[in-house]
């Protein structure tokens, strides 16, 4: 047994951060004194350092409780999952850093934003969510991906960039976040991904606008689209456009 200081010091986690694990019932302790003392066995330790596998992988912790407690989870076939996801993501990190040295040696024109395209790596991660409990937006993401063309993909995409470009150029035009026009815009981008992903609500919304400025690679597809500090201008709209609803 490691008490949480310990588990702290071997892992890397913060005594903090476990607190806030068991908290929420991510991962909880395998035993607890009479004292208040929490005690994690070899089992807690083999679910934590699932638990910071998937959190490496941008999996939110909702998410990844959903799967550490399915019946069926199969602790081998996440961590053969989890080892292809890497590689894909390692993959499209070289494919990022090849782009980038060519832009340096020949200039940003013309762009080419194949470099950008992290379609399998996003559909494997789709399918590892779905095996493991899978919220219904990715369910439904899944389910309205079937059957679409490379070039009905790329439209998409290049519809919802044109939405990021709007509010950069709102941006640009000193329109605060919290005006009615740039507001509007963001309903339209709700309405968008909804129609073309998943069902938007407020909630995964937000959840998006705080995805915009963490995912590095986000955040500089956004700003492409819409010029420098649109990912955090869109963030801080989101922010007040969920707050008033």
């Amino acid at each position: 047994m490691r008490t949480v200081r310990e588990m702290s010091k071997l892992t890397g986690v913060s005594v903090r951060t476990l607190h806030h694990y068991d908290a929420i019932g991510l991962l909880k302790p395998s035993q607890t004194t009479q004292a208040g003392y929490r005690l994690y066995d070899d089992v807690a330790l083999t679910r934590l350092q699932n638990i910071l596998m998937f959190r490496e992988l941008r999996f939110p912790l909702k998410e990844i409780k959903a799967m550490l407690d399915k019946p069926d989870f199969d602790p081998q076939e996440a961590l053969e999952q989890q080892i292809k996801l890497l590689e894909l993501q390692a993959a499209h990190l070289q494919t990022l850093i090849h782009f980038a040295r060519e832009v340096q040696r020949k200039g940003v024109e013309p762009m080419d934003f194949h470099a950008f395209n992290r379609e399998e790596l996003d559909h494997y991660t789709q399918e590892v969510k779905e095996r493991w409990g899978a919220t219904q937006a990715y369910a439904e993401f899944v389910e309205k991906s079937r059957g679409l063309t490379q070039n009905q993909r790329d439209e998409a995409v290049e519809q919802l960039l044109s939405r990021f470009a709007q509010l950069g150029a709102l941006r640009r035009q000193q329109y605060s976040p919290t005006d009615p026009a740039v507001q509007e815009t963001l309903s339209d981008l709700q309405d968008f991904i909804s129609n073309h992903y998943y069902h938007c609500t407020d909630e995964i919304l937000q959840g998006l606008g705080e995805l915009y400025v963490s995912d590095p690679r986000m955040q500089a597809n956004i700003d492409q689209a819409g010029g420098d500090g649109t990912a955090e201008f869109v963030h801080q709209a989101i922010a007040a456009y969920c707050a008033g609803r």
